[in-house]
């Protein structure tokens, strides 16, 4: 054989070692692996005669081609044994113009201790010239390139590998250590000619020098660190779980989250079905034996538009016995399952078979992990991971992790379905408490609204009451506990029947609160056994409104002052000192009354309407007496007009609006009469009370009258103390008042039959529809009230 001159030096790159010897006998080419195995530079070795540098290694003759082993003297006197190739080379008339010398690598078979540790070490170890070329492999190195070392030595690293972003970043270490002669050390995520799978790598690297301090070569070891890669990316999922799943309690969000964490870290598609119970009220049944229906509510896919979605959103689904997803709720673990497995591939045909349209998307479905979700003992529903372009199959720490995964997910599933069913329990109960349709009553025009805080924390205990009270007066109520929930609702649904029965009463609002702090007091004591009474504490505003003399008396326990909009347009808050919120205690109430003229608009409110975090409450109230001053048809349309106005998009508390328009009754409406405390003068004072009624058309009324007039009248100047004084109001009632100066309450009594007395107010009320008493600050007043409706 005989080699060409010209292509001498790339022929070199290929080999160990290779010299070029002119006719003289002298160097004149030396490649790097030469160097490597002499351990002279090109420098020192070219234009040097040959047989100072090889000695025996060079044959006798020119013209022919040996091959054979010789002895080759190393730079620092050692022997070193290689088999060598002699190839002539020809000059432009084909006469013998030099000689080439290639040199085989030593034999495989390793004689020192630290040759067989290379060997067989169980990392890939390699070592590169400084062109990055491969000088050595050990046997794990070629098991993960597939190949046989020879085939690989003194080739360039990127020919051996596929992935041009691996290659160059692997080549771009290789240089910097042969450049700075400084090791590296750093982590690397690709595959291997030889891995079905990309694999992690702790990859180490650093520079081999020769006697001199040379750099002369690098060499590399690698750890397959896939498992540890894994498990911190396991890991990692886990924290961003923590972060990302259960930011709302809402229980379709909180799966509509587990799947995007899935996907596509974990999983090509992933779905969650929840069993149709937990989206309701209903307590959990047990999980059926058979086939199982549950609900899709979330799923994703990295291809867009979910095509290997078998089921709709929000559609129920029956799942066969045999399946992955129902195995997993009965078994209450994770159900591995892959391709070629019978289970597997019949419920993926029966899925085809129903959803056809899906079938090119989950023909390459080849792993599938099906993981129930349980929180508390109890099982929500199912969790399923597909992977499809993924080439790794789920394995037995993928379902460990998925396990723990969903978990997680199902707590957070579960917490959401419990806030859920408390939200729905605590509103049923709060509408429940609040007026439905408001009483009858004509001292003023009402409308309402009652807004639910939509945040986390939960239903609140705003509420507010309009009560009918006697004398065609009437109780506006607002109040606000403290807290959320069902706790909270239930304590506004006793503060509400509490001022009822007070308000029945008839207490002036100061007083009124007064004993509602004082129950407030009373409730957290029991309820707590803590001396941290305001715990439990409230807020509330009592207002009476009198529309014969048009006066609203009201009092405030730690709440806002309402707003008035007076007939002219004028809007203010009501100037009122408001007391202690209800359960602190101690601290007196304080009562201010004011004279409205008719058609004035009250509004009262909880500090939902216009107090936040980063509201300013005097603007918030500035923009509420604005509001309230725009034109509407109706009072309830004016309240939808505030609402929109005043509240932010996403209020944190709850609201309660009660707006009241005055009305009053004017002097034809009313009769007032002084009467002397003398019997004598009990006729004439009925005798009056008859001719009003004629005046006003009631003349039907006139006999019944005449007789709670009578009694009333006698029993005032019998028991009562002056002044005394009758009056009669024709309202949707006709309504009968007598006062006196006393402040004793009679009560109601069965006279027996040789009682000579007490029967008067026996009589008055079987006469009238209602009777009572209310004590004034004169003394008292005692009314009955007269349907003037006509009985069927």
């Amino acid at each position: 054989m005989q080699c060409n001159k010209g292509t001498i030096l790339d022929d070199m790159d290929h080999v160990v070692a290779a010299v070029v010897i002119d006719a003289r006998g002298t160097v004149t080419g030396w490649s790097e692996g030469a160097r490597l195995l002499t351990g002279h530079t090109a420098e020192e070795a070219v234009g040097r005669p040959a047989a100072e540098m090889l000695g025996d290694a060079l044959p006798a003759r020119f013209d022919d081609v040996w091959t054979g082993p010789v002895v080759v003297r190393h730079r620092d006197g050692r022997a070193v044994t290689v088999t060598v190739t002699a190839c002539p080379v020809l000059g432009p008339g084909g006469e013998p113009a030099g000689l080439t010398l290639t040199a085989a690598p030593p034999p495989a078979t390793e004689t020192t201790l630290a040759g067989h540790a290379f060997q067989q070490a169980s990392m890939s170890m390699s070592v590169f010239d400084t062109r990055q070329r491969y000088l050595r492999l050990n046997d794990a190195a070629c098991k993960v390139m597939g190949v046989p070392e020879d085939v690989l030595l003194g080739r360039h690293f990127p020919e051996t590998v596929e992935d041009a972003t691996h290659s160059r970043g692997f080549n771009y270490h290789l240089r910097q250590v042969a450049e700075t002669g400084r090791p590296v050390r750093y982590e690397s995520f690709t595959g291997a000619p030889s891995l079905n799978r990309e694999h992690a790598w702790s990859i180490e690297m650093w520079p081999l020098r020769d006697s001199d301090g040379e750099v002369g070569a690098v060499a590399l070891a690698a750890f397959d660190s896939s498992e540890q890669y894994w498990a911190r990316r396991r890991l990692a999922l886990l924290n961003e779980a923590a972060a990302s799943i259960g930011t709302t309690l809402d229980v379709v969000r909180t799966a509509e989250e587990l799947v995007e964490l899935l996907v596509p870290q974990f999983a090509d598609f992933a779905s969650v079905d929840l069993l149709d119970w937990v989206l309701g009220a209903d307590e959990p049944p047990p999980v059926p034996a058979g086939e199982i229906v549950l609900r899709r509510v979330a799923h994703g896919s990295v291809t867009q538009g979910t095509p290997e979605a078998g089921v709709h959103l929000g559609d129920l689904d029956i799942y066969p016995s045999y399946s992955p997803p129902a195995r997993a709720l009965r078994e209450g673990r994770a159900v591995l399952s892959q391709a070629g497995e019978p289970d597997f591939v019949r419920w993926i045909a029966e899925r085809d078979t129903r959803t056809p349209e899906g079938r090119r998307h989950r023909r390459g479905v080849h792993s599938l992990l099906a993981v129930p979700l349980r929180a508390r003992g109890t099982t929500l529903g199912v969790a399923v991971c597909i992977r499809i372009a993924d080439p790794d199959d789920y394995e037995a720490d993928d379902a460990l992790f998925a396990e723990e995964l969903a978990s997680r997910a199902a707590v957070c599933v579960d917490n959401a379905r419990r806030f859920a069913r408390e939200r729905t329990t605590a509103l049923a109960l709060q509408h429940s408490l609040l007026p439905r349709g408001l009483p009858g009553q004509a001292a003023v025009e009402v409308a309402h609204r009652y807004l639910p805080s939509g945040s986390t924390a939960g239903i609140g205990g705003d509420w507010f009451d309009v009560i009918p009270l006697s004398g065609s007066r009437v109780a506006l109520v607002v109040g606000d506990v403290v807290g959320h929930g069902i706790p909270s609702t239930a304590t506004m649904g006793r503060l509400c029947m509490a001022v009822r029965t007070l308000a029945d009463v008839d207490l002036p609002p100061d007083e009124l609160l007064t004993h509602l702090d004082d129950l407030v007091t009373h409730l957290a004591a029991y309820d707590g056994g803590s001396d941290d009474v305001a715990e439990l504490g409230a807020t509330c505003l009592y207002a009476v409104y009198d529309p014969v003399t048009r006066r609203l008396t009201l009092a405030a326990a730690g709440h806002p002052a309402p707003a008035l909009v007076l007939p002219d347009g004028t809007t203010d808050l009501v100037r009122l000192t408001p007391g202690p919120p209800l359960g602190v205690g101690g601290l007196p109430f304080e009562a201010v009354e004011l004279e409205l003229p008719e058609d004035t608009l009250v509004a009262l409110y909880t500090d939902g309407l216009i107090e936040d975090r980063d509201r300013d409450v005097d603007r918030a109230a500035a923009e509420l007496c604005s509001a309230l001053t725009a034109p509407a048809a109706t009072l309830d349309a004016l309240c939808d007009t505030v609402l929109k106005a005043v509240l932010p998009e996403e209020p944190s508390d709850d609201v309660a609006l009660l707006l009241a328009r005055t009305r009053a009754l004017g002097a034809e409406q009313v009769a007032t009469w002084d009467v002397t405390p003398d019997p004598a003068h009990v006729a004439a004072t009925r005798q009056a009370a008859t001719d009003r009624l004629t005046a006003w058309g009631l003349e039907e009324t006139a006999f019944v009258t005449e007789l709670v007039v009578s009694e009333l009248v006698t029993n005032a100047i019998r028991y009562g103390e002056p002044p005394i004084q009758l009056r009669l109001i024709r309202d949707r009632a006709l309504i009968c008042e007598v006062s006196d100066g006393s402040s004793t309450s009679p009560h109601l009594r069965r006279a027996h039959s040789d009682d000579e007395g007490g029967r008067g107010l026996l009589l008055v009320a079987q006469l009238t529809q209602r009777w009572g008493s209310r004590q004034t600050t004169r003394g008292k007043t005692i009314w009955c009230e007269q349907s003037l409706t006509p009985s069927l």
